[in-house]
């Protein structure tokens, strides 16, 4: 990425009022973010509110400084652990987190290089766990990371922690073991606990902000960035958890974005448990052994298997992705099913053809095609 498509992307995650859905639709019509901010305050004004085009028109509060602290850091990267800046228009952007309704403009990464999203495992739970609760989050995380699946967490304190660690003993050498979301600028590391958790996790797997360098551990910030922790993961453990507890929003993403929910009874007696027998009452699946949701997660990784991308047939990937799609709105796995193509692949065409203005994303997870005049 160049020093101005950097420049441009920050500017526009940081315009005050214009979120992420308003920076899509923005997008979507204008193009790549140094286009819109060439456009004129009446071209914006078609789809953008008056104080939104305000707002665009002016430089948001420390952007330069941003620019700057930003562009020092990715050039100051440490060969062992990389930095990067993918951008929602990137090819290599999750194809999960791109289907939830507000993806990051922005993902800062540290860690290995990813060519392609790896099937994954989101554990979460309290900060505060049973001793045995830490040993469950701990063991099924290394079962998982030694069945080949990447343990997804919040790098929190009590069951966070302990899923990492577990993941960091499990995982094969060169895979990638574990990926740690975090509610502060990748320049910082909370909890202070976690500093060398936090060292160790970008050299044998990834941690992963939507937030700027200089991001302080807001409270409010912890229970937004759970949607990327669902977002990743296939399904969603929760392994213990208090009725008011945040591992609670994140299965709630989880099953609203399709997702299988899991969860670990508990005694009826432990405040911990708790949360985990709402979840189950809700209908999350009760599981007993890691090997309990390898085999619930088996069909998935089955079909994922199936669906390795394919090249068009006329050499014309969008063309043929539009012809696939006729002109009703169309799921994403009916898509798969009529072009053979991958999911990562399908997706990365689909954003490129959303923000060329020639698809529509519709709720449900829907797309359409638009009939440019």
């Amino acid at each position: 990425m160049e020093r101005g498509e950097l420049a441009a992307w920050l500017r526009l995650a940081m315009t005050p009022g214009v979120g992420p859905a308003g920076a899509r639709r923005l997008l979507a019509a204008f193009g790549l973010p140094q286009q819109l901010f060439a456009q004129s305050a009446r071209a914006l004004g078609t789809l953008a509110s008056p104080a939104q085009v305000q707002a665009l028109q002016q430089e948001p509060p420390g952007w330069r400084e941003q620019v700057d602290a930003t562009w020092a850091w990715l050039q100051a990267a440490d060969p062992a652990a990389p930095r990067r800046l993918l951008t929602l228009a990137d090819g290599g952007y999750p194809p999960g987190l791109l289907q939830t309704e507000d993806p990051p403009l922005l993902l800062y990464l540290q860690g290995p290089p990813v060519t392609q999203w790896p099937r994954a495992i989101a554990i979460v739970g309290s900060r505060n766990p049973t001793p045995q609760g830490a040993l469950n989050a701990r063991q099924f995380a290394r079962t998982f990371a030694q069945a080949g699946l990447t343990v997804v967490s919040g790098l929190a304190l009590g069951i966070d922690g302990a899923a990492h660690e577990g993941a960091l003993e499990g995982a094969a050498e060169g895979a990638l073991a574990t990926i740690a979301v975090v509610g502060t600028g990748l320049d910082r590391v909370y909890p202070r606990q976690h500093l060398d958790l936090a060292h160790r996790i970008a050299q044998r797997g990834l941690l992963v902000s939507e937030y700027p360098l200089g991001t302080r551990p807001l409270r409010e910030n912890f229970p937004r960035r759970n949607r990327i922790i669902a977002a990743l993961g296939q399904g969603t453990l929760v392994v213990e958890a208090a009725l008011k507890s945040g591992s609670l929003i994140t299965a709630r993403l989880a099953a609203e974005q399709g997702r299988e929910v899991f969860a670990i009874p508990g005694s009826i007696h432990s405040p911990q448990a708790r949360g985990c027998h709402e979840l189950l009452r809700q209908g999350a699946k009760l599981v007993e052994t890691a090997q309990d949701v390898l085999e619930e997660l088996a069909p998935q990784q089955a079909a994922a298997a199936r669906s390795t991308p394919q090249a068009a047939p006329d050499g014309d990937p969008e063309g043929f992705l539009l012809r696939a799609m006729g002109f009703d709105p169309v799921g994403l796995d009916a898509l798969i099913a009529r072009t053979g193509t991958g999911a990562a692949q399908l997706q990365a065409q689909l954003l490129e053809l959303e923000l060329a203005g020639h698809v529509a994303r519709l709720p449900g997870g829907l797309f359409q095609r638009v009939e440019r005049g």
